[in-house]
């Protein structure tokens, strides 16, 4: 399927859930690009779709850098929820060490696929100071008020509320409906004020609080993202990602904080990934279908058959993991990478020679793959036809119509798309 946006554009574009059009990106700032990605929130470990959201924000980033931008990111832990205390305080362990295993884990399975992460990850524990400050300004402009110790945000104080998902605010209660968790399960709206801090509790352990100009208690996960972003990069990004669930709540709870504290737009590219489904069905613990880095490793699946195989299917669309389809992709990924090798061994020790008679074939290879990435990250496409591509350049080989120059043209230029894509192992890596 040929990329929807002209052949003839240079520039890139990203289906953008706030507009709800594929928008040509536009760089905000002289500096870079400020990309906030959404990291895990570590009172569990990854599982393989939580992986599929971070690797494709990887793509975006790697694609930035490889059009020319410097990329300034940040990624966040989230440390300190209702779920991490929860967790916390039945198996007796102070947060920093339930969460740190987690944190390991995640940066180990990390690098293992391939997914360059910031140098700086900030934690929801590390920006309290920030999150209070935010508050506290909320406060004094009236978008919050104080209960029972605890502060809310009220929406209806912020006129855009709602614009990402399109909320209908006309289904608004007239009652104050007060929402007291970081989180409510399943696609819902909780139609009322959204928690900001919470009070401690009487008794409560010194281990889940802190003592602030807002007196003992937490920053609520709606103020974490917002305090970890404007401490990090200001209140004005480029971008922000994270899978559909955001959508529901917390990605207009951040645009409201944000926007009401600052009077600026926080981004104007929201982009979300959808879900990766276990033979048709969501993975959870209840239906003990979680399925785990580890756990497909050990079944004989690479990294870099993983990282291809959570990036075969367009991130705007459900992905369902089945032995079939897995094996079908590890199946291409095998002839892509048998081509490359053929062209490595063709290539020996030559220098790309420019001059080739298939110079134009080689340098159209990777244009056409750049057109679908430009056209909102389309790693399938790139990848059906950079297999087409080097079918043909293969039949010339076999043919004995490339040069060893050639041959080490096409590797040059398959890793520098492979410098996007991560998994064609261009470079001779195993």
């Amino acid at each position: 399927m040929a990329p929807e946006h002209s052949l003839e554009s240079d520039d890139l574009f990203l289906q953008n859930t706030l507009t709800g059009r594929r928008d040509p990106f536009r760089q905000r700032h002289a500096d870079g690009v400020r990309l906030f990605t959404c990291g895990p929130s570590v009172y569990n470990r990854p599982h393989i779709g939580n992986y599929r959201t971070y690797l494709i924000q990887d793509i975006l980033q790697r694609y930035l850098e490889y059009r020319g931008h410097h990329v300034l990111r940040v990624l966040n832990f989230t440390d300190v929820e209702d779920k991490a205390v929860d967790e916390a305080k039945r198996r007796g362990l102070a947060l920093a060490d339930l969460t740190r295993d987690n944190e390991a884990i995640f940066l180990r399975e990390a690098q293992r696929l391939g997914i360059r992460l910031p140098g700086i990850i900030p934690r929801s524990s590390t920006s309290v100071d920030q999150a209070v400050e935010l508050i506290r300004i909320l406060l004094d402009r009236g978008h919050a008020y104080r209960y029972r110790g605890s502060v809310f945000f009220d929406p209806l104080t912020f006129p855009d509320f709602g614009k990402l998902f399109g909320l209908d605010l006309s289904q608004w209660p007239q009652k104050r409906v007060r929402f007291w968790r970081d989180t409510y399960p399943g696609k819902r709206w909780n139609l009322g004020d959204f928690i900001l801090w919470h009070a401690a509790k009487r008794g409560e352990p010194e281990a889940f609080v802190w003592d602030t100009a807002l007196g003992r208690g937490r920053p609520a996960w709606n103020i974490q993202d917002p305090a970890m972003i404007s401490q990090h990069m200001g209140y004005e990004l480029d971008i922000c990602c994270g899978g559909v669930d955001n959508l529901y709540r917390h990605h207009d709870y951040n645009i409201a904080v944000m926007e009401a504290v600052s009077g600026k737009e926080l981004a104007p590219y929201w982009l979300h990934g959808e879900h990766l489904l276990v033979r048709g069905a969501k993975m959870s613990k209840s239906k003990g279908n979680i399925i785990y880095p580890e756990d497909m490793f050990r079944d004989g699946v690479s990294p870099h058959e993983l990282r291809f195989y959570l990036l075969s299917v367009h991130y705007r669309r459900t992905m369902s993991l089945t032995d079939q389809r897995l094996e079908r992709a590890r199946e291409q990924l095998g002839r892509i990478r048998g081509r490359i090798r053929m062209f490595r061994e063709g290539a020996g020790d030559a220098a790309p020679d420019v001059e080739a008679e298939a110079f134009e074939d080689v340098r159209g290879m990777r244009l056409l793959a750049e057109q679908y990435l430009d056209n909102d990250l389309d790693v399938p496409g790139a990848v059906e036809s950079l297999e087409r591509d080097l079918s043909k350049l293969a039949r010339k080989r076999e043919q004995n119509s490339l040069s060893s120059g050639a041959c080490a043209l096409i590797l040059q230029e398959l890793e520098r798309i492979d410098g996007v894509l991560g998994f064609l192992g261009a470079a001779g890596d195993a």
